[in-house]
């Protein structure tokens, strides 16, 4: 992209001025010239032309290969993040960084960095060619080019606040939605719906006005910098006026021609300042996003710890809880000097109050969360010592929340083992009692769940579930 978009800069360069020297021809009345000059012009913008294709068509290219890229490395930190960043940010939220965010950094590098490469390289080349032509109208050339500066270094200062405020509402507002729609029923068993709608009306409009005071700022950018602009070409016409009526033998004596080709390189020269002051605002929303997207790129992904040598084949199943401290805000204890002895083949409940700590017993187990102080021993070994994803292979859980995923039932039980066989799945389905109400859907096994199994009871999803650890066969089953 980079050579292709350097060509046809180059074509563009230097095509004002061979109009410059076609217009002298015609002052001169030299026919054969101007043919010659014409056709050398037509070849210059038609390869111009082929050029800029193949450089529009990298650029898309490029910018698709990028956000898919992207993509996957944000996905797959997403995957790879503890259950604590999930349990306190919105999942709404973090969508909202994989799809709006993404795709405006995506729009920003297909459609603003081909500007800012050939901008930079337009400026160059435009500047070397008006000394050439004049030093003093490359002079009066510049003085449009403080003024855009400035103009530019002004409204930037607000625009800076705003979009990246932009970005987190919206992020906020698709929170709300992700909450209203997985909890529908809840709101419509306590007739809340007025209540949400509320909400997301405020919201809504939190972010119409930082949208519309963004969207104001990067407007105005655009029209300043076509003023200038304006005023730079009148400046150009009136001083190279006065410059061509001095006789020929004048040191600052120019031609028509050379007036023509300062007028198109004065508006080639702001023109890529021009873009980049019209795209300043989708610059900014890119900018805005790709820091929302780092930001979870830069969070510490789950450390898998241990490296004890540890076949799930051997486990017994023998746990010891010592002296267990564990808090999930600083200073509000859940469990203080907690112990729990269960042996190999026992089976045990966990009985208490609401708040007690008996989940929380489970997420120390699986690791989801570590301990403050004390000691869990798996087979004797401490669980530190023990890599998370050998630890939770173990372990078969069924968790108070039911989760389907969108596919087949029989999809649904095989998530427990991956390579597990149809008839594994049919034999794991009738141990949890779930085979019966299978047989019943209207394609068996491969009736095809979606929205979490919501055509579904509560019991025949669980029941799923169950299933689901049951084809694990983990020597420690906890519900």
């Amino acid at each position: 992209m980079l050579a292709v978009m350097l060509v046809a800069t180059l074509l563009n360069v230097i095509a004002p001025t061979i109009q410059a020297n076609a217009i002298d021809s015609i002052a001169k009345l030299d026919a054969n010239a101007l043919v010659t000059w014409l056709v050398v012009l037509g070849a210059v913008y038609l390869c111009s032309a082929v050029f800029t294709y193949f450089q529009n068509l990298f650029a898309a290219m490029l910018s698709q290969y990028t956000v898919r890229v992207m993509r996957k490395d944000l996905f797959a930190r997403i995957s790879r993040l503890p259950i604590k960043y999930m349990d306190t940010h919105k999942h709404g939220d973090i969508l909202s960084r994989m799809t709006n965010d993404v795709e405006n950094v995506s729009n920003s590098v297909s459609q603003s960095l081909g500007s800012l490469i050939s901008g930079v390289i337009m400026l160059i080349g435009c500047f070397v060619m008006m000394l050439i032509h004049s030093w003093l109208m490359t002079i009066v050339s510049m003085v449009t080019i403080v003024l855009t500066l400035l103009v530019t270094k002004f409204l930037s200062k607000f625009m800076r606040k705003y979009f990246p405020l932009q970005q987190a509402k919206l992020g906020q507002l698709n929170g709300q939605i992700e909450e209203a729609v997985s909890g529908c029923k809840t709101v419509k068993a306590f007739t809340h719906e007025g209540k949400i709608c509320e909400d997301f009306n405020q919201t809504s409009d939190e972010l119409k006005t930082v949208g519309i005071k963004a969207q104001i700022l990067g407007g105005v950018m655009g029209p300043c910098m076509n003023t200038i602009g304006n005023f730079g070409f009148l400046l150009i016409a009136v001083v190279g006026a006065v410059l061509a009526s001095r006789p020929e033998t004048d040191m600052f004596y120019i031609s028509i021609g050379t007036i023509q080709a300062f007028i198109t390189y004065s508006k080639q020269f702001t023109r890529p300042i021009n873009e980049i002051a019209n795209q300043y605002a989708q610059i900014q929303s890119a900018l805005a996003g790709a820091e929302r997207v780092f930001d979870v790129m830069d969070s510490e992904p789950e450390d898998q710890g241990g490296n004890e040598p540890f076949e799930i084949e051997n486990v017994k199943g023998d746990l010891n809880f010592k002296d267990i401290d564990f808090s999930y805000v600083k200073g509000e204890q859940v469990l203080k000097h907690f112990d729990l002895w269960v042996k190999s083949g026992q089976k045990i409940a966990i009985v208490g109050a609401t708040g007690s700590g008996k989940t929380t017993v489970v997420n120390l187990l699986t690791r989801f969360y570590d301990i403050d102080g004390g000691k869990i021993r798996y087979d004797g070994i401490p669980i530190p010592r023990i890599r998370k994803g050998d630890l939770r292979r173990s372990l078969g859980i069924v968790l108070q929340d039911t989760h389907l995923f969108t596919g087949t039932v029989m999809d649904n039980i095989r998530y427990g083992k991956l390579d597990a066989t149809d008839e594994e799945c049919v034999n794991a389905a009738k141990l949890a009692n779930a085979d019966s109400f299978i047989n019943r859907l209207p394609h068996g096994y491969e009736t095809v769940l979606t929205g979490d199994g919501g055509s579904l009871s509560q019991g025949q999803r669980q029941l799923l579930n169950i299933a689901r650890a049951a084809i694990s066969k983990a020597p420690v089953l906890i519900l």
